[in-house]
């Protein structure tokens, strides 16, 4: 998987947003279709974007010939859902809502564990946007864009009926100033190695007008890294190994770069290989995986490549072409009705999306499944197979126990059900 994108050029690959952070009106695009609970398969508007047939069929995840068949169930309901995360021994499951608050559903009842409206300005890409736990579940860890459109990572601790610490028990991490109001990113996630990585946007307009993605004095367009313990006077410490460190100029906190618009991440739970959904510009959007090294270091110092390519295509042609990664998958505007990627996870449940990678449209609507070749450094694309229609998908989520769900720009929490 460590091809650069200089030697292999995959299919297109685009974006959320357009030339200028005016063109976005929700966190991701407004939706075209309803929601629906309908099973659907078949094949996918377009191909995944490396050829299957050179690979050995031994190295499929599932039986070569078996296509997963997909319910989806509503489980709850949210206000335009951005993200859902869960905690260790906890039965409720923890729902972002953009406006600014935060819902933990469990037994069919929806309550409101957090209300940070007064903290952020949603609209457009702005808003609360990511969630993640702890692994000991104690402590949350909240992505929003203050009033100011400047991204917010605070800590909350977590009382034991799942009620977040709003007052003086609360502390900022650090802030991220933003540019313009698109291009956030939004998501952050413990990885295997216990610490905590952060999807930052390039900083949005189009583009990437003053090309930050592959600028390592700046956060925007990366993957950051951090240990959310204090390091003395600091709210938080550097891990030493992170890729940077010693770089002079560098932002520490880079764990990897060249992203657009890292709206999800996922880390899958049985390599560690980090999947990555970089929304695109205005043709290609792309799914991106790093391999893990002994389940770790999955993206460690890597370039995907914006805004050099956008997906397998050159864009800027005075950033060099050498030394990016190539997109796992990518898919175009023009063949989908798409325009922003969201997702994705690999599933590890043992049903027949056991292996498969998951992720949608938040404008087209699909709901896809991707099969995956092959297996450490070496993984491609296979079959992809059309699961579902759903009102704006905003996130595919894995759950406590390897469950699929799809949030609904629409408002629905929907569990994707394979047999």
């Amino acid at each position: 998987m460590r091809r650069t994108l200089a030697l292999i050029v995959l299919a297109a690959l685009a974006a959320c947003g357009g030339d200028d952070s005016s063109s976005e009106s929700t966190a991701q695009p407004s939706p075209t279709t309803a929601t629906s609970t309908s099973t659907t398969t078949g094949e996918a508007p377009t191909a995944a974007s490396s050829d299957p047939s050179t690979k050995d069929a031994e190295t499929t995840t599932v039986a070569p010939d078996v296509d997963p068949v997909v319910a989806f169930t509503e489980i709850g309901t949210a206000d335009n859902p951005t993200d859902l995360a869960w905690r260790a021994g906890d039965p409720g499951l923890y729902v972002v809502e953009q406006r600014g608050t935060i819902v933990r559903l469990a037994d069919g009842a929806s309550t409101t564990v957090l209300d940070g409206t007064s903290l952020t300005d949603a609209g457009g890409e702005r808003g609360f946007l990511g969630l993640a736990f702890s692994p000991a579940g104690d402590v949350a860890y909240v992505n929003y864009t203050d009033l100011e459109g400047t991204t917010t990572i605070t800590e909350y601790p977590v009382a034991a009926d799942g009620r977040f610490l709003d007052g003086d028990e609360a502390r900022v991490l650090f802030t991220i100033e933003q540019p313009y109001s698109n291009h956030n990113g939004g998501d952050l996630l413990f990885g295997p190695d216990g610490l905590l990585y952060i999807g930052m946007g390039d900083g949005g307009a189009g583009g990437d007008p003053e090309r930050r993605a592959l600028d390592l004095t700046t956060p925007l367009g990366k993957v950051l890294r951090i240990d959310p313990t204090p390091d003395g006077t600091e709210p938080y410490t550097v891990p030493a190994d992170n890729p940077f460190v010693a770089t002079a100029g560098a932002d520490p906190r880079i764990w990897s770069t060249g992203l657009r618009n890292p709206w999800r991440l996922s880390f899958d739970r049985l390599t560690g290989d980090l999947w990555i959904g970089d929304v695109g510009q205005d043709e290609i959007e792309e799914i991106d995986v790093a391999p893990a090294t002994d389940g770790r270091d999955a993206g460690r110092g890597l370039s995907f490549g914006w805004s050099a390519f956008e997906g397998g295509e050159r864009f800027n042609d005075d950033i060099p072409a050498e030394g990016h990664v190539a997109p796992f998958l990518t898919y175009t505007h023009s063949d989908t009705g798409g325009c922003s990627v969201s997702g994705g996870i690999r599933v590890r449940n043992g049903s027949t999306l056991d292996g498969w990678v998951v992720y949608g449209d938040y404008c087209g609507g699909q709901v896809w499944a991707t099969e995956v070749l092959g297996e450490g450094a070496d993984l491609n694309a296979g079959r992809t197979l059309e699961i579902g229609r759903v009102g704006g998908p905003t996130a595919v989520v894995e759950g406590p126990n390897s469950e699929v769900f799809v949030l609904s720009g629409d408002g629905a929490i929907l569990r994707a059900d394979a047999t």
